[in-house]
């Protein structure tokens, strides 16, 4: 049996006894004669009353803020916990002053202004509260760019979608120390991540796998701070939507490779960092004129074209080039080609 049946039961029976009292005093002090009916139709309504509404006095209100609390992060918890402690505290300083006021604010003022300075100090702390961990990160001597325990990693979370995990350069990213902060992996997408895992196409089953060999290997990184969090979005069912609502609550930028949420999440001004633009953003630099070294390795398209790649994977095609495949030669480049794709140089050998 759930716990509302229970919660339920005790309150038919409280409510009952509170509605029996109510109506033998107000049978006794309305119609003697009739105190008997009067306590047990009250007691039967309070119990009536109890058994229905219970559970919206009780457990309900609970578990919405159950679930509220859970969709807030650690730091803005934090935040508005001190935020409360320091309202107290100054309500608690001016209450005396207060007191000292004519009847009857005397008396109403120190609770009005416990209510207001609460108030206005969990709002200030949660709004700002990357600005306060920024200040205590200074204090305690810690910079932002310290140790995984640190403020100021802390005060940064990046959330990580399943395309991503799954593409795998996540990990080599995450190690080299770009990603700082907290990588942030929602329950949703780890369970999007496993039924891909299990799914009965054999090419969707080795993406899955990988993503999990990926997480694991973050996992295990002394460099990487991974949080798995039960966090959810309620009344959203897909995962992209759920991401975007989750960032804008958080506050935080979701990684990834999708360009559908990368569509989306912009629309909605949630930052992106797309793993794809910063590969192209990190590409040599060459310019027409300058000489490179370049494998050739087969034939292009057109006639007499040679193709070779760089360390970064930037195709080269070579004007002529079909006579050195299987050969490094010295060419110079004539022009650079920016496409949807990617970016193409093309060369000429060296004479």
């Amino acid at each position: 049996m759930s716990i509302d049946f229970y919660i339920r039961l005790v309150g038919m029976v409280v409510f009952a006894l509170l509605g029996a009292s109510t109506g033998n005093w107000l049978g006794m002090t309305t119609n003697p004669e009739n105190q008997l009916v009067y306590t047990l139709l009250l007691g039967l309504v309070g119990a009536l009353f109890g058994l229905v509404l219970t559970p919206y006095l009780t457990t309900r209100p609970m578990r919405r803020i159950r679930a509220l609390l859970g969709r807030l992060s650690a730091e803005t918890l934090v935040s508005g916990l001190v935020g409360l402690v320091v309202g107290l505290i100054v309500a608690a300083l001016l209450s005396f002053p207060l007191s000292l006021l004519p009847e009857p604010f005397g008396k109403v003022m120190p609770f009005v202004g416990v209510l207001i300075f609460g108030y206005f100090g969990v709002a200030i702390f949660v709004m700002r509260q990357t600005d306060f961990a920024s200040v205590l990160s200074g204090l305690s001597g810690r910079r932002e760019s310290g140790g995984p325990g640190g403020w100021g990693a802390a005060s940064r979370t990046v959330l990580l979608d399943t395309s991503v995990i799954i593409d795998g350069r996540v990990a080599d990213i995450a190690n080299t120390g770009f990603l700082p902060g907290t990588l942030l992996i929602p329950r949703f997408v780890l369970n999007e991540l496993q039924y891909i895992a299990d799914s009965s196409d054999n090419v969707r089953r080795q993406r899955g796998r990988r993503g999990m060999e990926v997480l694991a290997e973050l996992q295990k990184s002394p460099a990487v701070v991974v949080r798995i969090s039960d966090i959810d979005v309620e009344g959203v069912r897909d995962v992209d939507d759920k991401l975007v609502v989750l960032a804008r609550q958080l506050k935080c930028p979701i990684v990834t490779n999708d360009y559908n949420l990368n569509r989306i999440a912009e629309l909605q001004g949630v930052p992106i960092l797309n793993i794809n633009e910063l590969t192209n953003a990190v590409k040599s630099v060459v310019l027409p004129g300058e000489i490179m070294t370049v494998s050739i390795i087969q034939e292009g398209r057109e006639t007499n074209q040679g193709v070779g790649y760089m360390d970064d994977g930037t195709m080269v095609v070579v004007e002529h080039g079909n006579k050195f495949i299987g050969q490094t030669k010295d060419v110079t480049v004539t022009k650079v080609l920016q496409t949807a794709a990617g970016r193409m140089i093309f060369a000429r050998p060296e004479d």
